[in-house]
Order: C-alpha cells, then structure tokens, then sequence
C-alpha cells in the first residue's frame, strides 16, 4: 500500500532505484567505502608547513610588519627566561651565577647571544632575552623544550626558573594541539555512537550511520588538505578539528532524516528496497537542499581577510559535500544489504501505524500549538528576545593570558613577569621602517606609556625599532599605547607597527570587517536558497528570522554562561562570524526538514493539517538531530583553548534552543496561524 504523500520525483527516484536495486546496491554500498579507506590510507592528509601570516588580516600594518620581519637578518621568535627567588630577594650569589648559568645553557643549546640579563628593581626577579634559532613552529615548541629542561636542571637552589615571551606562547599553543585531532575524533565519536545508540535503542543499527560518516570524515579530512594545499588556502591546527565535528553533525543530521524515513516506509512496503527507494527520493531533496545551502554558506568564509578562516570555509565546504554524499550513497544500500533486523528488538512491519498517524509527543505539542497559536509565537519571540538583549553587553577581544583554559607555563610566567618589570618586557611592539631610523626612534621614544625603544636589527635599508611598553599585554593600556604609537608615526608611509598587541588590535579590525560583509551574504544566500526550494516568499523570510533570532538568544544565553559561571572575559572576536554560520546554516537543515516534509503532507491535507503532521513525522528526528549535534559541537571543549570552547557552546546552545522551541513550537504556530498565507505565492493542498 503507497503512503498517501507518495509522490514520483524522476531524477531522484531514478537515482534511488539504482542505488537500492538487488543488483547494485552492493556496489554502492562497498566501492566507496573501500576507495574511502584506500585513499585515506595511501594519501594521507597534506602537510603544510605553517606561516607566520596564516592567521593575520590581509593588508593590516601588522601583517606588513611581519612580513618585513622575514627580510631582516636572524628572524626567529624569541624565548624570555625567567628567574624568581622561592621568597624574597635573589641573593648576591645567585646573581652572579645566573649569567654563567645562561652562557652554558647557550653553549649547550646553540643559541644566539642575545641582551645581558636584566636584575627587577625590587630584587626579586631576573629575566634573559633568549633569540631561538630560525624555524617551523614545531622545531620553535622543541627548542622551548629543550629550553626548559635545561633551566630546570641548572638553576641553583630557592630559584625557580620558566619561560615565556612569544616563542614559548606558541610551544604551549603547539602543545595543546599535539594529539588533539585524535582525542577529539575519539571524544566525538564516543558521543555520537551513544546518542545513536539512545536514539535508535538498537544494539546493531546506530554502526552503520556511525561507519558510513566516520570514514565520510577521514575522507573529508584528506580531501580538505590536498584541496587547500594545491590552491595554496592556509589551515591551522583547529581546522581538520572542527571539520570533523561538522561533518559528524551534519552526517549524521542527514543519517537520521533518511533512516526515520525508511523506517515508516518498511511500515508500508515488504519490499525493503522498495521502501528505501521511496524514503530516499524523498529524503534525497531536504538533503541536498540543506547541504547546498550549508556549503554555499561555508564558501562565504572566503571572502574573509583573514587566510585561515578561508581554509576552513574551503574545507568545511569539503566536508559537507563529501558527509552527504555518503549518506545519500553508501548508507541507503548498506540499510538494503543489511535488512529489517538491522532494526532489531524494534523492527518495523507492514500494517504498523506510521509516525505520521500515531499520537506521539510532537502531535500533542502540535495539537496545544494549534490551539493557540498565536500566543505561542507571541510568548516564544518574547521570551528570545529578552535573552538577546545580553548581546548588547558583550565584550570581545581576548588577551594573551585568556586565550587558555588551563594556565600553561608562558602565561603564568607572564603573568609573574609583570610584578617585576614592565608589562610589555616578554612581548615588545616591534617598528619596522624604511626611514630615517634615529628620527623614528626619537619619535617612539616620545610616546607616553614606552618606557624603553631601540634599534635591534638593520638590513637593506629596512630598519626593525623595538619597543617595550609600561602596560601589561592584552590591556586596555597597552592597546592605547600601541594606537598611540601609530599615530605618532601615521605621517610615515614607510613605516609600520607590529607585534602582537598589534595583531590583536588589526585582528579585531578585521573580524569586524567580516561580520559587515560575511553576515548579510550569509543570510541573503540562505534566504535565496529558501525561496528556491519552497518556492514561495513568506515561508523563506520567517524562516530565516526565526534563525537570526535563535543567533541572538544563543549570544545572550551563552554570554551569560561566560561571565557567571564560566568566568570568561571576553567573546573572541572570531567566535560571532563562525558561530552565525554554523547555527543559520546547520538551522536552516531542521527548517528544510520540518517545512519540506509540511509541504508534501499539505498537498493532501491542507496548509495547517500538513504543518501538523510535518511536526509529528519530523518532531522525532529534529530533536534527536538536534541534540546529537550539540553534543557534537559541545566536544570542542575537550581542547583546552578558550577560543574553542566558546564557539562549541554558543552553538551548542542555539541548536538546542532551534530544536527545542523554534523548529518545534515557533515554526508550526506560525505555518497554523498563517495557513496557506505561510506558502504564498504558492498554493498547496484543498
């Protein structure tokens, strides 16, 4: 017996038939799969060796400042040793054995000389301005290594020595990274497999999705990289990360949908290939749908400014593509090959009531919805907007000190460092001119808040003026004094200011360049991929409101969580920009699932019944999506990076919070209280 919804799709039930078809569905389900492996295996993911520039805005002083920096002779970052008396003074003996101390530990590390060792003027600390030798970012997290376990082993008695200043920031920033992408693939996994395994309450079904979108993600991966790596795009340590986290959600969002679908099928066919070729070619177009809007959302991130934002725009795009490839592929015949007892205790027969018909939790709540609907939307856009009024209150831009979850060595060092002499000691602005250099010395020296300047490097022409600052790195002082620097030089053309209270400073200029320009594209490109799925006007731009309002809350909600139970300072400034692609493009994929299944019930029903049994049909497989995808992004904590953590839990938020109430509350009481005004200027159903 045909489901009363049936409707014949050419392409798609073409596609279907080849794929589930007793003679081909074993081709399908295999080759991919062993090619997948094979590829992955043999190639491998592309290395890259990183850059100074990959995470700096195109164009910005800083960023011309660093790439000067690489003309000039000895360019290699800089180690800060140090030394601390357990209590009070460093004693007469100590002070003279601690440059000795220094030139051994040069002489065994074959380090540069670098500026003598500098005594605090309170007697209870001393530092050493170590140049490391040129090198990749992991050779520089080596030789701090390196570095500290020599100073451990020869400082004397009631000394402590540590290290800071930027090249141990980055070993420390190298070191979170180091494992990261196993333990997080492993942390995702784990996750992904129990809410499969909660969700379907089958010992056997959830390893197929979970096989079928793993080896999706290691293919993804690999792909990615060779990608970026021909055309030259940068990536970071945390783009194949949160790759794997999107292609799980997504993969396995997509996996739900198809399955839930084939499951009510086989409660109307005997046929196994049959109900799959049905469940597929209806299913087939939400995917496609939403993957196209998801990727072409991730391709905007290539307009950014900033190269390793492009990279993941480039390979999220990648993964997306590849995540719905296979399951709209390779999991369809894989279901067929394995059969009804893939189901097992649960398994669906012919003449049981479908999810449409049966008096499920959704039809209730679609049932009070219809009741009331207006108070419904009234009360839930009341209620968000009372949370997204926190989103006036954020402060983004973190410093040094917060970037960590866990305080490695650098920071607390720094952190000590400042008690002693001036904040900016381990990490001075750097002047690179082209000028007269005394006359621009002269001018840095007169700008309040430097404390000391002079000429480190001078080559070709180009001259290198460091800068140490009174204020601590990451303050508002400290980012005043660098901007009064470049005003100072601002009539100098030839002249630039770089370091990293520089780069912060360029950085935010630029993340709010992104937001202005990405933003409204984003949200245009979604808007337009509505109107050409559903074909229709007002549904598209409710739905797309109802995603900017879920962005909102989350801001504010997540906020909240920050600066009262979590203790973070600040937003990074990235975190708005790819938090608003994730929640409107992942949120989109619930809005194509429950509008899309509305509309073919419509066609039978009417406007408002085919909302209602939209919601009941989807309610099920949104939620169940829904919170296998917070969870997924919630994993991000697992690296100790605050950066991180914070996009995981502004996203886990919004989905939880589309999920929860906009896809399932907001959503219908608007398509029951509009009814065939929702589809306008189309027209469904009697």
């Amino acid at each position: 017996m045909s489901h009363p919804s049936a409707r014949r799709r050419g392409p798609l039930t073409a596609l279907s038939a080849l794929v589930t078809g007793g003679r081909t569905a074993w081709a399908f389900a295999l080759v991919p799969l062993v090619v997948a492996i094979a590829v992955t295996a043999l190639l491998g993911e592309a290395d890259r060796k990183p850059s100074p520039l990959d995470s700096l805005p195109r164009g910005a002083d800083s960023t011309v400042a660093t790439e000067l920096q690489q003309q000039l002779p000895n360019d290699a970052s800089t180690a800060v040793a140090l030394f601390t008396a357990d209590s009070g003074r460093l004693d007469a003996e100590t002070r003279r054995s601690l440059p000795r101390t220094l030139d051994t530990i040069r002489n065994e590390l074959s380090l540069r000389t670098g500026p003598p060792l500098q005594l605090s003027a309170d007697g209870t600390a001393a530092l050493a301005v170590l140049p490391l030798a040129q090198g990749s970012a992991t050779e520089t997290a080596a030789q701090v290594t390196d570095l500290r376990r020599a100073l451990d082993e020869a400082v004397p008695p009631g000394v402590k020595a540590a290290v800071t200043g930027p090249a141990a920031v980055e070993a420390d920033l190298a070191a979170v990274f180091d494992g990261a992408d196993s333990s997080l693939l492993l942390a995702t996994t784990v996750v992904v497999a129990i809410l499969l395994l909660i969700t379907y309450r089958s010992p056997v079904l959830w390893l197929v999705p979970l096989t079928v979108v793993g080896v999706a993600d290691r293919l993804s991966a690999v792909l990615a990289t060779h990608a970026m790596a021909v055309l030259d795009v940068a990536w970071d340590e945390s783009t194949i990360g949160i790759l794997s986290v999107l292609v799980f959600g997504a993969g396995t969002d997509y996996a739900l949908l198809l399955i839930s679908r084939y499951r009510d099928e086989l409660r109307h066919r005997a046929d196994r290939a049959e109900a799959m070729r049905h469940a597929l070619a209806r299913t087939a177009e939400a995917v496609l749908s939403s993957a196209t809007t998801v990727i072409a959302g991730l391709l905007v991130l290539l307009l950014s400014v900033i190269p390793t934002t492009r990279g993941l725009g480039l390979a999220c795009a990648i993964g997306v593509l590849t995540a719905a490839t296979f399951v709209l592929v390779v999991l369809p015949a894989a279901l067929v090959l394995c059969g009804r007892w893939v189901f097992w205790p649960r398994i669906p027969r012919v003449g049981q009531r479908s999810l449409v018909e049966s008096r499920s939790l959704w039809r209730r709540v679609g049932d009070a919805v219809a009741r009331r609907p207006a108070v419904y939307v009234v009360a839930s856009l009341l209620a968000l907007g009372a949370v997204s009024l926190n989103v006036f209150r954020i402060d983004t831009g973190l410093a040094p000190a917060d970037q960590f979850l866990d305080k490695p060595e650098a920071i607390s060092a720094g952190e000590r460092l400042v008690e002693s002499f001036p904040g900016g000691t381990s990490d001075p602005v750097q002047v690179l001119t082209r000028s007269e250099p005394r006359a621009v010395l002269a001018g840095v020296r007169e700008v309040d808040g430097v404390t000391s300047a002079d000429i480190t490097r001078e080559e070709g022409g180009l001259t290198e003026v460091t800068a140490v600052i009174e204020a601590e790195p990451g303050s508002t002082a400290s980012r005043a004094t660098v901007l009064d620097l470049r005003e100072r030089l601002a009539r100098d053309p030839a002249t630039v200011v770089g370091g990293t209270e520089a780069q912060s400073i360029d950085a935010g200029e630029a993340a709010a360049r992104d937001r202005l320009v990405i933003l409204p594209l984003i949200g245009l490109l979604v808007l337009g991929c509505l109107v050409l799925l559903l074909r229709s006007l007002v549904a598209p731009v409710l739905l797309v409101a109802t995603v900017l309002a879920t962005y909102l809350a989350s801001l504010g909600i997540s906020w909240l969580l920050f600066t009262s139970v979590l203790g973070f300072p600040a937003l990074d400034v990235g975190v708005p920009l790819l938090s608003f692609l994730f929640l409107v493009a992942l949120g989109v994929d619930y809005n194509i699932f429950l509008v899309t299944r509305a509309g073919e019930e419509a066609r039978t029903y009417g406007a408002k019944a085919g909302m209602l049994r939209g919601l009941t049909a989807t309610g099920g497989v949104i939620t169940s999506a829904g919170i296998l995808l917070a969870a997924v992004f919630a994993v991000l904590g697992v690296l100790p990076l605050v950066v991180l953590a914070q996009l995981g839990v502004v996203i886990c938020v919004g989905v939880l919070l589309d999920t929860l109430l906009v896809r399932t509350v907001v959503v219908p009481a608007l398509g029951v209280l509009l009814g065939h005004r929702f589809w306008w200027p189309r027209r469904l159903g009697p």
